[in-house]
C-alpha cells in the first residue's frame, strides 16, 4: 500500500484506532475459535465452515493491514488550529441550498471519514471541493450526479 497521506480529525483517528483494536483482539480470537471448531469436524478439504472461517480470517487480516497503513500515514488536524475565515478541511460550514430553499450544515472531512448520512463530506467530493477556500457570503454552483446545485456560504465554524 502506498504512503498516501490520510487527513483525519481526532474523532476519525479515534474511530480507526478502536476498529483496529477490535479486529486485532476480539475479532482475531473469535475467528481462531471458529477455525478450531471447524477443524474438530475432521477432514478440512470439504469443510465449508473451515473455508468460511479462513476467508474471514484473510479479510480481517487485510483490513488490519489497511488500517495500520492509514494510521501510519495519518495527518491529524487539530481543531484548535483551524482558521474559520474560509472553508477548509476540519471546518463545519452552514450553506443555503438555493435550489431546495433550505439550510444545510456540512462537516468537511477526509474521504476516510466521509458519511453523507451525518453530513460529513469529503474535501474531495464535488460539494466539498467546491466549498474549499470559500468565504462567508460566497456562492458556488456545483455539478453533482443529479445536475447542479447552487450554495451560498452562510457560516464557517469549528
Amino acid at each position: 500500500m502506498s504512503g498516501k497521506e490520510i487527513y483525519l480529525t481526532y474523532e476519525g483517528l479515534t474511530k480507526l484506532e478502536k476498529e483496529l483494536e477490535q479486529l486485532k483482539g476480539e475479532k482475531r480470537r473469535e475467528i481462531a475459535e471458529r477455525i478450531k471448531q471447524a477443524m474438530a469436524f475432521g477432514d478440512i478439504s470439504e469443510n465449508s465452515e473451515y473455508d468460511e472461517a479462513k476467508n474471514e480470517q484473510a479479510q480481517n487480516e487485510g483490513r488490519i493491514v489497511k488500517l495500520e497503513n492509514m494510521l501510519k500515514n495519518a495527518i491529524v488536524i487539530d481543531e484548535d488550529e483551524i482558521d474559520t475565515d474560509s472553508v477548509r478541511f476540519g471546518t463545519r460550514v452552514k450553506v443555503f441550498d438555493m435550489d431546495f430553499d433550505e439550510e444545510v450544515d456540512y462537516y468537511i472531512v477526509g474521504s476516510t471519514e466521509a458519511d453523507p448520512l451525518e453530513n460529513k463530506i469529503s474535501n474531495a467530493s464535488p460539494i466539498g471541493s467546491a466549498l474549499m477556500g470559500k468565504k462567508k457570503g460566497d456562492v458556488v454552483t456545483v455539478q453533482v450526479p443529479d445536475g447542479t446545485v447552487t450554495l451560498k456560504v452562510l457560516e464557517i465554524y469549528k
